[in-house]
């Protein structure tokens, strides 16, 4: 306790920088105590406020023997059933209005058994001051679209209890946290959309042999708009029909569990599409039922509506969300897309000079107090699970749990990093990079924050940005990419490619993330059909025969990230926080440093290749290379005899141990103590 007698939280404890920001926390933390104590004095629990998709939507009541329809509209004059239940009769299905804006419909089994069942079609018909429209029912669990119409409808979904036996994975017994972020839809080497099926027999393998412990699956939430990358989600409890039955999604998690894989949803809750037809806006015929009404309820860049964290509706609905995916798919944790976007009014796209700006100017504090529910939720149903957020703003305390006086994520998105390689390929020359500015970018995070660490993700790979190995190695990757071509474009850019993920994953966190097929260099760029490619699915897929070819490079790549994962986990570098920083050469342009007793030599020179280098070591000893990215094996040239020994020397005039080593340029080599 502080002499005022507020509670000191730990995040201030560990970061003096937030003393002066003290109140601001705690009113922070005051704001979720207040609304998660109001959610218990209401329902008991927060795991049981989060049964809604148990309440409303479409739920069997094996008491009454039949089905009952829940849906929250307060401001609409009459709902209607329909379906093909009922040859899609629009008025002789009312629901009732039972209670704060509640409607209901009992349908007996006895009736309609034989009508209302598994596979069929249904909407509701919503009466409001706006007309008369059909709509998809908000918690529906199932999404069709009708391939001649193009019309999207809800779906019946009765398919029996799926079978969860000896699904007993606990993301928990993972040491180190390897993500393997995947689209199913473009996952698959042909034109056209991939299945949840056939990503499990033929995506998951290729994960478990890269090394890779854990999957983030991209759009899974169904989304009318393929293109949109699933960002744009209409209906938030159905599982992508595109891909196959919600039944083969939950085969894929499963068969992922056996392999010994996480697997994590890329969840979105910070924003939804605006569609009327195909999402939730104006369901009830009201600019505010669920999100915020004009302007506020609008997000200015993504086109599309914000939620209203404030109402206890909409608090369920996305808490619920939460709590279905993982009771009834088993997902292993979420990645909150938009973080940023939802905890400002000026969603991240301002900068953060100065410290009011995290807790007061500009902070939409529902949305905050959301995520700390949201937080506490996932861990309470499964304290393994793990949240990430992706944040670029750097809020204090986001990655620290709540009763610390955080937000209570378990990871943060090192957003910071792909942006700079990005940026120091497109605008410098190889010789202008700065050492001092690589070091400080790749450390920029604080202690006690656990932090996701990636090169590139699926941001970098879309149309009009470019994935590392295309900016390195642009239409060069077409014509010399075999074997036996010795081009000097290739070859700079297998270098630089390896070194880069090499130097990211050994400094940036304590965790890596890598998007599917940039592990081998995948060529071109992301484009989902569309009118301006006349709705090709040419760049929309993986084509995994190039790095299956034994005739061309990209296997090179392949062989390195696969033995740099097994590096980083067999020598458990995560469990140091931060490198140990040994030498800074910029006239060589070297950078050496230790983590958890391995040394990292990158030498990023365009020539200088140097005999008899020296630099300190912290123990004496021998040491052996363990990973060198200019192997053959590796597509290299060779230049370093790895079977060499080193052995550490005693340097009077500095008192250091040191050692002697032929630092080749556009190298990185390991070293371990033996």
């Amino acid at each position: 306790m502080s002499p005022s007698g507020k509670k000191i939280f730990k995040i201030i404890k560990d970061d003096p920088w937030l003393e002066p920001s003290r109140d601001e926390i705690a009113a922070r933390n005051d704001r979720f105590r207040k609304r998660l104590n109001h959610i218990i004095e209401e329902n008991g629990h927060l795991v049981k406020f989060a049964d809604g998709y148990k309440f409303f939507g479409i739920n069997y009541d094996a008491k009454q023997k039949g089905w009952t329809y829940r849906e929250w509209a307060p401001n609409a004059a009459n709902l209607f059933l329909t379906g093909d239940f009922n040859q899609w009769d629009r008025s002789s299905h009312p629901l009732k209005k039972i209670k704060n804006g509640i409607w209901e419909i009992f349908l007996d089994k006895k009736i309609y058994k034989d009508t209302f069942r598994h596979g069929s079609r249904i909407k509701v018909v919503v009466e409001s001051e706006k007309g008369r429209h059909d709509r998809i029912p908000t918690y529906i669990r199932r999404v069709i679209q009708d391939d001649e119409s193009k019309d999207f409808s809800g779906q019946v979904w009765f398919p029996g209890r799926f079978n969860w036996e000896g699904d007993n994975f606990n993301i928990g017994n993972l040491d180190n946290l390897l993500i393997y972020e995947a689209h199913i839809g473009m996952a698959q080497e042909k034109e056209g959309i991939g299945l949840y099926s056939e990503f499990t027999s033929n995506i998951l393998s290729r994960v478990k042999q890269a090394g890779y412990n854990a999957i983030q699956l991209m759009a899974i939430q169904e989304h009318p708009y393929y293109a949109s990358f699933g960002y744009h989600v209409s209906n938030f409890f159905a599982p992508s029909s595109r891909f196959g039955t919600p039944e083969d999604l939950k085969t894929l998690i499963r068969a992922a569990h056996k392999m010994g894989i996480a697997v994590i949803l890329d969840i979105v809750h910070s924003h939804t599409v605006k569609n009327i037809n195909e999402g939730i806006n104006e369901f009830d015929g009201s600019d505010g039922q669920y999100f915020h009404p004009g302007s506020r309820g609008m997000h200015p860049y993504w086109d599309s509506r914000l939620f209203d964290y404030g109402k206890p509706e909409v608090i369920q609905f996305l808490l619920s969300n939460i709590k279905y995916w993982l009771k009834e798919f088993h997902f292993d944790g979420f990645r909150f897309d938009g973080v940023s976007s939802m905890m400002y009014f000026h969603h991240g796209y301002e900068t953060f000079e100065y410290r009011e700006k995290y807790f007061s100017q500009g902070v939409e504090w529902d949305a905050v107090t959301y995520l700390q529910l949201a937080n506490t939720l996932v861990h309470t149903i499964n304290r393994h699970a793990i949240t990430i957020a992706e944040d670029v703003s750097g809020m204090p305390g986001l990655a620290r749990p709540v009763e610390e006086g955080g937000i209570g994520f378990d990871y943060r998105l090192g957003m910071g990093m792909p942006d700079f390689w990005i940026k120091i390929l497109k605008e410098q020359r190889d010789e202008q990079w700065n050492i001092y500015e690589m070091w400080q970018v790749l450390n920029d995070r604080l202690s006690g924050i656990n932090t996701i660490t990636y090169c590139e993700s699926h941001d970098q790979a879309l149309v009009g940005d470019k994935t590392i190995a295309f900016r390195l190695m642009e239409k060069s990757m077409y014509d010399h990419m075999s074997r036996n071509d010795d081009n000097l474009v290739i070859a700079r850019g297998l270098a630089l490619h390896k070194m880069i993920r090499l130097f990211t994953i050994s400094l940036g966190g304590n965790a890596y993330m890598n998007f599917m097929g940039n592990e081998f260099g995948h060529p071109e760029w992301i484009d989902f059909p569309r009118e301006g490619n006349n709705w090709s699915y040419q760049y929309a897929q993986r084509q995994w025969s190039l790095v299956d070819n034994t005739e061309l490079k990209y296997q090179f790549l392949s062989r390195f990230d696969a033995e740099m994962l097994k590096v980083i986990v067999d020598n458990k570098v995560f469990e140091w926080e931060f490198a140990n920083q040994l030498n800074m050469d910029e006239s060589n342009k070297t950078i050496i440093f230790e983590r958890n007793q391995l040394l990292f030599v990158f030498n990023w020179h365009i020539s200088n290749s140097i005999m008899n280098y020296e630099f300190r070591v912290p123990q004496e000893g021998k040491y052996k290379i363990i990973l060198d990215t200019d192997s053959k094996n590796f597509g290299g040239h060779g230049r370093v005899d790895n079977q060499i020994v080193y052995e550490t020397f005693f340097d009077d005039i500095t008192s250091t141990n040191r050692l002697k080593i032929y630092n080749t340029n556009r190298t990185a080599l390991v070293f371990k103590r033996i």
